[in-house]
């Protein structure tokens, strides 16, 4: 399904963003895997994606920084000649007890990589997908936008922006034929959420959720597939929540 299309999936090193990669490999996309720290699993990933018989290339850098942001899209058409797919993956969580844990330090850096971190990937892939009149960009937000608690105050307020700056991004650049959607994740089991969920609380979790489970990094990996693919060619501005069914009531 995307044979010929080059896709940069940031924070791809582990969790969400890998499955990601993976499964955009599967369907013959070649691949920038932006990382920030794993350089080994990095490494680990790109091999896979090469022994599925597609291409990877590795760029690690911040996104958070926008000439590193800039960087990581000049890479995508250096190696390749374009971009056709950019997934914002990359994000930090931060979800103390209370709101009035969360220092002025730990707002900003969630800001900073979730939201001002897909604002600046998304310019820079707009700017090379412009010139082709086509592309594909998806933001992943989190259904916490939906159920936010008092201790996810800065992470649901940055995927709260990641999803306003998809849809009105999508309105500008629309007749460019470029097409800017979201995913978003309900829990999912990542290393990520072991640090916010004890064997208790995922119990309690898992049981308010129709489908009885949590996500699978897999599970949001096929959401975005689809926003990837000429499937999904009449589809801008939308968001799918792919969360078993928990925000239902």
């Amino acid at each position: 399904m995307l044979k010929g299309k080059v896709a940069v999936v940031t924070g791809a090193s582990k969790g969400i963003g890998r499955a990601i990669a993976v499964e955009l490999a599967k369907n013959g996309a070649d691949i920038v895997i932006n990382y920030c720290s794993s350089e080994k699993a990095a490494k680990d990933l790109k091999k896979i994606i090469e022994d599925l018989g597609s291409k990877a290339v590795l760029c690690c850098c911040d996104v958070s920084v926008p000439e590193q942001s800039k960087a990581l899209i000049d890479l995508a058409v250096n190696e390749f000649g374009k971009i056709d797919i950019l997934v914002n993956n990359a994000g930090i969580g931060l979800a103390p007890p209370s709101a009035l844990d969360i220092s002025n330090e730990d707002f900003a850096k969630v800001i900073d990589i979730n939201l001002k971190g897909t604002f600046y990937c998304s310019m820079e892939a707009i700017k090379e997908m412009m010139k082709n009149k086509s592309g594909k960009i998806i933001g992943i937000s989190s259904s916490a936008v939906e159920q936010p608690r008092g201790g996810t105050a800065a992470y649901s307020a940055s995927k709260s922006g990641v999803e306003l700056l998809m849809r009105s991004l999508a309105q500008e650049f629309g007749p460019y034929g470029i097409n800017v959607n979201t995913v978003a994740p309900g829990p999912t089991e990542t290393e990520m959420l072991k640090d916010f969920f004890t064997p208790e609380r995922k119990k309690e979790v898992e049981s308010g959720i129709p489908l009885r489970r949590l996500a699978t990094p897999k599970d949001i990996a096929k959401a975005v597939l689809f926003l990837a693919t000429d499937q999904s060619e009449y589809i801008t501005g939308q968001k799918i929540l792919v969360d078993g069914g928990r925000t239902i009531r």
